[in-house]
């Protein structure tokens, strides 16, 4: 199964993409934004170089303007197939010259400016150089909900990449995990996310018996045994966008314990979807899970934020966490993943992606959240 391809984005969708962050970015007062390749180049405009070198590639965008990028001239034909190219000028430099010359001519010589956050340290401090009078804000300060709104097209793809997910965790829990290794397991799953249609995967965590604690564990080669919780997070690309879901499973036929704790973790996560609707505050969502947790005793062994927008990228603003007062936006995409972690023992983490509607949310997960039991 890989599913029907998308539709595709159109120039139109990337004009209007660079149009609105020119005027979000003039909104916030800022100058212009610069856009180094990565996450925010491909959203923009639909360009990845072929590969990331020490030659400036930046894309200039200010309100009013045509949007630039400057490119190596070796690299310029790949910019010109770019979906979004014809929506911009493409301004390109040869070995020997100096590209930061040709990029200042495009800046305001005392202006503020946006810069995405995975530029080189060298590209800006070339820039600095060449426009002394300049200052500079990473986008996630300065513009940290640029991509957070999600629109028609972009949902349909997150929404398989749900699916994708869904049908590798359903593929999984039929494999056999006592006796195997963490990392064997972890390669199934990996191999499923392919098969179901993701280009990438970008992480497959599979946490048996005390390492469930750890919730960034990384499969390694301790052997899964029964009576073991196993906690499973796993994610990637598919069509450019990304997927993200955990489920917690047990080895043959779980303690009491083992099951309060699992329903509860369950109870958390169904009260932060609940809590999801247009307007409430980003922390409504992380406050809602997490007071279930610690009603029951247990909020010390929940010890991480509530969930992470997710889109062109698998971690991205919009943040569920105590302190974010942003409001809910419909078609916002975000994880809501409690959990509990017990050091030494044991963890649990249920996890889904969820969208903002206009009346509320909806699960782009929707894989069996109860106690799941595995060979």
């Amino acid at each position: 199964m890989t599913g029907t391809a998308p539709v595709p984005f159109t120039a139109d969708d990337y004009k209007a993409r660079m149009d609105r962050a020119a005027r979000q970015a003039a909104d916030a007062g800022l100058a212009g934004l610069l856009v180094a390749p990565g996450p925010d180049l491909v959203w923009l405009t639909g360009y990845a170089p072929p590969a990331v070198t020490e030659r400036l590639t930046l894309l200039v965008l200010a309100a009013g303007r045509e949007p630039v990028l400057v490119v190596p001239t070796l690299e310029a034909p790949d910019a010109e197939k770019a979906t979004g190219a014809p929506a911009l000028a493409l301004r390109d430099w040869t070995d020997g010259k100096d590209p930061y010359a040709l990029a200042a001519a495009l800046l305001d010589d005392r202006g503020r400016f946006g810069v995405s956050d995975n530029a080189w340290a060298l590209h800006l401090l070339g820039l600095q150089q060449a426009l002394p009078d300049t200052s500079y804000v990473s986008l996630t300060e300065a513009l940290p909900m640029l991509r957070a709104v999600k629109d028609a097209a972009e949902l349909e793809r997150l929404a398989a990449a749900g699916a994708a997910a869904d049908a590798a965790f359903e593929e999984i829990r039929n494999v056999r995990f006592s006796g195997r290794r963490e990392s064997e397991v972890a390669a199934d799953l990996a191999a499923l996310l392919r098969r179901f249609g993701h280009s990438q995967v970008d992480f497959t965590i599979v946490a048996s018996g005390p390492n469930g604690a750890d919730p960034h564990h990384e499969a390694g080669d301790r052997r899964i045994e029964r009576g073991d919780m196993v906690v499973l997070d796993f994610g990637g690309l598919r069509d450019g966008y990304g997927s993200d879901t955990s489920r917690t499973v047990h080895v043959g036929e779980p303690t009491e314990e083992e099951r309060r704790v699992h329903d509860l973790v369950r109870e958390a996560q169904e009260a932060g979807f609940r809590a999801v609707r247009p307007g409430a505050a980003c922390q409504d969502v992380d406050r809602a899970a997490r007071a279930v947790i610690a009603d029951a005793g247990y909020g010390d062994h929940f010890i991480h934020r509530t969930g992470h927008g997710i889109g062109v990228t698998t971690h991205e603003p919009p943040y569920m966490i105590e302190g974010e007062e942003r409001p809910l936006v419909p078609g916002m995409c975000f994880s809501v993943e409690p959990g509990v972690y017990l050091p030494g023992r044991f963890g649990v983490r249920i996890e889904d992606i969820v969208t903002v509607t206009e009346n509320g949310g909806r699960r782009l997960n929707d894989t069996e959240r109860g106690m799941v039991m595995v060979d």
